[in-house]
């Protein structure tokens, strides 16, 4: 019998099943916690808090397991945020750039 696959990591794309989204599970690939922002459906950068739930506690690190309440597993989370926050700021330093030329 195999287990159902609700979500994928949100740093290494494993799927990942109900059980693996404990409060102290860590991806059995990369290592990363599963239970971050990060993995949540709710995480949407630009929005306070970077969340969709606007009654949901401040959290700092988006990566680390934390407690909310508010947590559901993404089917497909964003990308890494090293790889999407470089983009991001080169993009965005190039706009700056071009604004002053």
């Amino acid at each position: 019998m195999t287990a159902d696959i609700i979500g994928h990591c949100w740093h290494c794309g494993t799927e990942l099943t109900r059980a693996d989204y404990g409060r102290e599970n860590h991806c059995l690939s990369c290592g990363k916690a599963t239970r971050a922002c990060r993995n949540c459906r709710l995480y949407q950068r630009g929005r306070p808090n970077d969340c969709l739930e606007p009654l949901a506690e401040s959290i700092a690190d988006k990566v680390r397991a934390n407690f909310c309440e508010h947590f559901d597993p993404a089917p497909r989370p964003s990308a890494s945020p090293i790889s999407s926050n470089t983009q991001d700021e080169d993009h965005l330093r190039q706009a700056a750039e071009s604004l002053f030329k």
